[in-house]
């Protein structure tokens, strides 16, 4: 780690500590050379798996694509930013749980599905109508009687 103040590459760790929910590490760190302090975060990177559109052509993982759809499925609906984002890292965690390099993009539907189908019913019906082409009100009504299926046979 370089000094950002004289450029040096000789620092010391003063203090660490996690941040937030463990993620992350704080470190407060001193410049051997100009005595100046300063702070760092440190994240691990981990990589996700590449996509493999429909078309054949792959394409890195795209959270922000993720996060529009799940947005634009639970818009308007009373779910808060902490119960997405949750939801978000399990979908991010099961990708990596395959340790597969490519997924297709039918693998990471099904996962998003999976994932609004509990957190909420009308999101779900949302995003299957469009993940799915639904061409009519039928279509519809066979989804919302397996989502009433899947439930009853959760609760039992």
């Amino acid at each position: 780690m370089y000094c950002p103040f004289c450029s040096d590459s000789e620092t010391k760790v003063i203090d660490s500590r996690l941040v937030g929910d463990g993620n992350q590490v704080r470190r407060r760190r001193e410049c051997l050379s100009c005595g100046e302090r300063y702070t760092t975060f440190e994240t691990a990177e981990l990589v996700l798996p590449r996509v493999i559109k429909n078309n054949g052509s792959r394409q890195p993982f795209d959270e922000e694509k993720l996060r529009s759809g799940l947005l634009r499925a639970l818009e308007k609906r009373p779910v808060d930013l902490e119960r997405i984002d949750a939801t978000l890292d399990r979908i991010k965690h099961r990708l990596r749980e395959t340790g597969e390099r490519e997924v297709g993009t039918r693998a990471v539907g099904e996962l998003v599905m999976d994932e609004l189908r509990e957190l909420d019913d009308v999101a779900y019906v949302r995003f299957a109508s469009v993940y799915r082409s639904f061409q009519d009100v039928n279509e519809f009504r066979r989804e919302i009687e397996a989502m009433d299926k899947h439930k009853a046979e959760k609760e039992s």
